[in-house]
């Protein structure tokens, strides 16, 4: 394959080269899902503490480094998955972004929206490709639920659930150092309930949080309830814990005026309050199915045989929404979601 040309500076290659900066536990799942890719391989693994690095990279059979800048100077990459602490990725992204790589960036995107808008400024200087991952996007059975509620078959939109809780003890994981991660739950898991939220809905108008009982000796949230109303008036509830266990088939509920949707771990179903009776249809969740397509899209976007799923604009629209959340947690009052994040098309409706 002949690489765009914005990297014609680079060899023609079979594959993309990536690179991975992080290799915890989420780079596990980048790992398998480049495993698969029929359009990249994986020639290079960074992290500080080089023993993580090298594990992955015997893995893949590729090279390891302690520094990420020794890997982008050493191994002419085409592309690289950020899998580092949030705080990090503007630097390392704007790093690699200006040394004509390709990012996808792990979720959250920044922990401000003014290093968010910066990074995409980059991409955008450098002609280069930059995405968020953002795994549920790419969950067939959400893909096929979203293609169902545009169709018009759920009718008007009313209600919009969803629930990302379990118990999960992070008293010793970075994701409870507000300095690093930026918050708590609200900022991990919740980055996902926006993301979707927008995905289905389009621009949100507004938010209010209220955080629940802190069960762990951690200085960020850990239970929070998140209430969002969209720029079409469709009311959104979301419930995330790191504390709670919550026995639920479905992560995703939407309903209409004419049916509804639910989206589970397990399998889907559709209901047509017309005949009264759940459809089943497709097979729940896979987050290797997900990380596998998240993969494939990014390639083909850098190939320019596609468009990117996760544009940058839904990268910067997740930080600011989360940063609106903080604050009505702070005030505890309903926060109007920025004019900013709304097209212009949007501004001229309300008009």
């Amino acid at each position: 394959m002949r690489l765009p040309s914005n990297s014609s500076n680079k060899r023609v290659r079979d594959k993309l080269r990536f690179g991975i900066v992080g290799a915890g536990a989420i780079a596990q799942a980048h790992l398998q899902a480049l495993e698969r890719c029929a359009h990249a391989r994986l020639v290079a693994v960074a992290d500080c503490q080089l023993e993580a690095a090298e594990r992955a990279a015997e893995r893949m059979r590729c090279r390891s480094f302690d520094r990420f800048e020794r890997m982008m100077e050493e191994c002419d990459l085409d592309a690289a998955i950020v899998c580092t602490p949030p705080v990090t990725h503007p630097d390392i992204s704007i790093r690699l972004m200006k040394n004509k790589i390709h990012v996808l960036c792990e979720k959250p995107f920044s922990i401000d929206p003014e290093s968010a808008r910066r990074m995409v400024a980059v991409s955008q200087e450098e002609g280069v490709k930059l995405t968020m991952a953002s795994k549920f996007r790419y969950v067939d059975d959400v893909i096929r639920a979203k293609s169902m509620v545009a169709s018009g078959v759920l009718g008007d939109l009313i209600l919009f659930q969803n629930v990302f809780a379990n118990r999960i003890d992070m008293t010793s994981r970075w994701n409870s150092v507000p300095e690093i991660s930026g918050g708590g739950v609200l900022i991990d898991n919740g980055t996902h309930s926006v993301d979707l939220m927008r995905y289905f809905l389009g621009p949100l108008s507004e938010v209010h949080a209220l955080e629940g009982r802190r069960g762990h000796n951690v200085r960020v949230e850990e239970t929070v309830s998140l209430f969002v109303r969209s720029l079409s008036g469709v009311i959104c509830n979301i419930d995330l814990s790191w504390s709670l266990a919550q026995h639920k088939d479905s992560f995703l509920d939407i309903y209409g005026t004419r049916g509804a949707i639910c989206m589970g771990w397990k399998r889907s179903s559709h209901l047509d309050f017309a005949h009264g009776k759940w459809v089943a249809f497709g097979n729940g969740y896979s987050k290797a199915q997900a990380f596998q397509s998240q993969i494939a899209n990014f390639c083909l976007a850098i190939l320019g045989q596609a468009p990117l799923l996760t544009t940058t604009d839904d990268a910067i629209a997740s930080v600011c929404i989360i940063e609106s959340a903080y604050k009505a947690l702070r005030q505890n009052q309903w926060i109007t979601v920025p004019d900013s994040l709304h097209s212009v098309t949007n501004r001229k409706e309300l008009n």
